[in-house]
């Protein structure tokens, strides 16, 4: 019986690790681990993808959702005054599918990035040219399309993991950004 035992747990073994490292050819393959921050989108209008009618995006946010894990974020974790890049490994990436206005700056259809300098009282919110890069570590303020500064206000309880979502008013959609105990807010506008 204990033999029996064995060649069953040691088949099932055997089976675990084909079924985690699949082989194409003569080839191995093994698969990165889950990111402890994953990445993310979010859609202007919320649920474009979801609609069963035809809804275009106006806007689109890819960002990586570090936790907080107990500990203390802005002032500490990312530092005030210093540019961050507003998620987790690679920058913040915003896709506009239209002329958009954000600070009274057109903004042309594309792709870039969001960086922020997060303070107390106030962030600086950044729309930059740069994409596909890790952190904020080559940030090049030059390539800056537009930079507008925001209030900070607190969310109504604390936000494990940084996340992000649209709330609209009149021609506008503003992207709510939270994390911890700080939110803040970066109205973009556009033609409907």
């Amino acid at each position: 019986m204990k033999k029996l035992s064995f060649l069953v747990a040691l088949t099932f073994s055997a089976l675990g690790l084909f079924a985690q490292s699949p082989k194409t050819g003569s080839e191995t393959i093994t698969f990165p681990q889950v990111d402890s921050s994953p990445l993310d989108v979010v859609y202007y209008p919320l649920n474009t993808t979801k609609a069963k009618e035809n809804t275009d995006p106006v806007i689109r946010v890819f960002y990586s959702r570090p936790f907080k894990k107990g500990r203390e974020i802005f002032g500490v974790l990312e530092p005030f005054d210093k540019v961050w890049r507003l998620g987790a490994n690679e920058s913040t990436e915003i896709d506009f599918f239209k002329p958009v206005f954000i600070n009274n700056t057109k903004v042309k259809p594309g792709r870039y990035s969001l960086f922020a300098v997060p303070g107390k009282e106030k962030w600086i919110l950044i729309v930059n040219k740069q994409t596909d890069k890790w952190g904020a570590f080559s940030y090049d303020q030059s390539k800056d399309v537009v930079r507008i500064e925001v209030p900070v206000e607190k969310p109504i309880k604390v936000v494990e993991a940084l996340s992000m979502t649209f709330n609209e008013s009149e021609n506008t959609a503003n992207l709510v950004i939270a994390w911890d105990n700080t939110q803040v807010s970066l109205p973009i506008k556009f033609k409907k």
